[in-house]
């Protein structure tokens, strides 16, 4: 076991001062973190990496640093005396059945459903939407800890096919499978290094995208090139799969291929990032036509096929339309000139396209909230549907002999609900309501605006008990992601309903970098502009203290993955303004970021320090880089996984490691590395109270909460 040293403080009991609770301090021993002679030159530039050595996941000194990290974490928060009463009420709260909407396929409606406190939820079906389920596949047999989960999946057009991913342990790599539907039984296919992959089906054969074997020692690190995209017919070994797409002269470009509805047309969707697209389409019905041709040139804007009309192609795209728009394109005239306008851009943001019925259903965002829409395919539109109120909706679409289907709905204090839709007349009936094991009539949300440092209004959902009063002490947990073309919409969460339940105000900031108003709101929050959306993170902040919600000593900051950066940027930038900071599998090292499995992808959104230029305002925003000795910090527990093959625990631990280093005041550092986990997909149920467990714990009790 490493020796321990570099000591701070740990809370070891409780005393009420003035009704409130304040933690009393003992010391904290931390694991030693070696530091290592290690110098990167960027463009004239020296910057020290002393703790390099931990991004070596597989070295026995960074397993020890792992464990007793762990040990040390764990002894602070067994001394929580209000720990088990946390974990004891997630589980009520958590323990109620929970139902997905309802997809018809072949003979068969088919729709997941957990029990409660199942690891992973299980597949059913019926052959009428109510009639009696029968387990179809069940994701908990594949292994005896919940750890194995379910990715991407889809049946054949005829429903005779069904074609799945498993994961392991929270890794992005998967295994694919196929299942004869009538029988359940699993057939002798099996498709291995697949990774950022879909499944779509022409006949009795899928697409899907994989990369070549990779090194089992560095493959949750290594960075991944040359993905390719091959066509899998139900029945051979993988060797016979024919391959559709590669680009060796582009080693980073990716690319998937996904198929009309009436198999018409294959898609081809290339990228060189996270933003971007090229489309390349084939029209199986033209003999004359071998391979894909170019249909819309990339990479700078996103443009999504839809459906065929025809012999022609609608698609939404952002080209001349911020807020995205619909075209027809047809294909032996693809240029921009000759496009169709189909549905106008409108004032809010297109977010998504479905198709069902022969109809359009197009979903905004109107102040990141759910809007949708029915339009025939011409234009014309028939119905806006009516959703219960502020919230997010979402699985608009079915097949085009088909009448009607299911979506879902929900809000931060709604559970989700899911509902049956007519298409004919556009009318939505309540399917299924979730039963938790609270009154929904006792809390409340409401939206707020607040100008940012740039005078941008910026909206702030805020969710509490109802009759909280504004005295300028209340707990917040404000959370926010805010890049990538991700809109962060109302949604139901037991954990978040825990910390409400307990008092406090759930906070989400509807920041720059994501999808919440279009591509402009995007863009002013990527690249040179990402200093945006920390300024809109620390305004909210700073809104509800002068607003008399809170008080910088009652404020827990949260985001995870890029969410994470956000975190990690703001409390090296404000660290007197919060009390506690959550960064949970972060990407804290920007300017190494691009050398890891799926990293480099990640430059279009970011920028990377490979170029001089952006070097320059990456190393002014860097977490890790902008730590700074003798500061005092937030009280910080940062979260990851030792199967995060996304953004690699690496980031997390030299953040750890730096912060434990540099803090000088009476706040604890904390890292909790979680084991057979990843990024967060898949993660099984009893991994997922734990988590949220030590997280509501540690930062309940460093706001000076007490449970009720």
């Amino acid at each position: 076991m490493l020796k321990l040293i570099n000591r701070r403080w740990i809370i070891m009991s409780m005393s009420l001062i003035g009704g409130q609770a304040f933690a009393q301090q003992q010391p904290i021993a931390y694991p030693e973190s070696k530091k290592v002679d290690s110098v990167d030159n960027y463009h004239g530039t020296k910057i020290a990496d002393p703790y390099r050595w931990l991004e070596d996941d597989n070295s026995e000194a960074t397993k020890d640093w792992v464990i007793a990290q762990n040990k040390v974490t764990e002894d602070y928060l067994s001394k929580i005396p209000f720990r088990n009463q946390i974990k004891k009420r997630l589980e009520e709260l958590w323990n109620y059945p929970k139902n997905g909407a309802p997809t018809k396929h072949g003979d068969y409606y088919y729709w997941f459903r957990n029990d409660g406190l199942q690891n992973q939820s299980i597949l059913y079906r019926s052959s009428t939407p109510n009639g009696t389920p029968e387990v179809f596949l069940d994701p908990n047999k594949l292994s005896t800890d919940g750890t194995v989960a379910l990715g991407s999946m889809n049946f054949s057009k005829d429903g005779k096919y069904f074609a799945y991913m498993i994961a392991k342990a929270g890794s992005d790599w998967q295994e694919g499978y196929v299942m004869e539907v009538a029988t359940k039984k699993l057939l002798d296919d099996k498709l291995d290094y697949i990774k950022f992959s879909g499944l779509s089906w022409r006949g009795h054969g899928f697409y899907y995208s994989r990369y070549d074997k990779p090194d089992e020692k560095s493959k949750l690190s290594r960075k991944n090139e040359f993905q390719k995209v091959y066509f899998h017919q139900v029945g051979d070994p993988q060797e016979k799969d024919v391959l559709v797409f590669k680009d060796d002269a582009h080693p980073l470009r990716m690319g998937g291929v996904s198929v009309t509805e009436d198999e018409r047309f294959l898609i081809l969707s290339t990228s060189e990032g996270t933003s971007g697209r090229e489309v390349w389409y084939r029209d199986m019905n033209d003999a004359s036509q071998k391979d894909f041709a170019l249909l819309i040139k990339g990479f700078e804007y996103e443009p999504d096929v839809i459906d065929n009309d025809g012999d022609k192609l609608l698609v939404r795209t952002n080209h001349s339309a911020p807020n995205y728009k619909v075209v027809l394109i047809d294909p032996k005239h693809p240029e921009e000139a000759s496009w169709k306008t189909i549905v106008s851009e409108k004032k809010d943001a297109l977010e998504g396209a479905g198709t069902g019925g022969g109809k359009l259903f197009l979903s905004y965002l109107a102040d990141a909230s759910s809007k949708v829409y029915q339009y025939d395919y011409k234009g014309k539109l028939e119905h806006e549907l009516s959703l219960p109120g502020i919230g997010s909706a979402a699985g608009f679409g079915c097949l085009k002999d088909e009448n009607e289907f299911y979506y879902t709905f929900t809000s931060f204090v709604i559970p989700t609900s899911v509902y049956k839709y007519d298409i004919k007349t556009g009318k939505s009936t309540l399917f299924d309501k979730a039963a938790v094991k609270f009154d929904p009539t006792k809390y409340e949300t409401k939206q707020v605006f607040f100008t940012s440092k740039d005078g941008t209004s910026v909206p702030i959902f805020l969710s509490y008990k109802k009759g909280i009063r504004l005295n300028g002490n209340n707990p917040v947990l404000l959370y926010g992601y805010g890049g990538f073309n991700i809109a962060i919409t109302p949604s139901f969460s037991v954990a978040n309903l825990y910390f409400m339940e307990q008092g406090g105000i759930y906070a989400v900031v509807s920041l720059r970098g994501g999808s919440e108003y279009g591509e402009a709101w995007h863009k002013a929050g990527m690249m040179e502009k990402k200093q945006n959306v920390f300024d809109d993170f620390i305004g909210a902040a700073e809104y509800l203290i002068q607003t008399k919600y809170t008080n910088p000593a009652r404020i827990a900051i949260m985001g995870g993955s890029n969410g994470g950066l956000l975190v990690g940027a703001c409390m090296t930038q404000r660290p007197e303004l919060f009390k506690v900071a959550l960064p949970a599998v972060g990407v804290m090292d920007m300017l190494r970021f691009q050398r890891f499995t799926i990293g480099w992808a990640w430059a279009t959104e970011y920028g990377s320090s490979d170029n001089p230029e952006q070097f320059k305002y990456l190393l002014k925003y860097s977490p890790l880089h902008n730590l700074r000795p003798g500061t005092a910090y937030p009280a910080t527990l940062v979260t990851t996984a030792d199967h995060d093959d996304r953004v690699v625990p690496a980031h997390s631990f030299k953040f750890a490691a730096t912060l434990q280093a540099d803090n000088a005041g009476p706040n604890p550092v904390l890292i909790r590395i979680d084991s057979k986990a990843g990024h967060g997909a898949g993660k099984p149920t009893s991994k997922k109270i734990e988590e949220v467990t030590d997280v509501w714990s540690f930062t309940m009790y460093n706001l000076g909460m007490q449970v009720k």
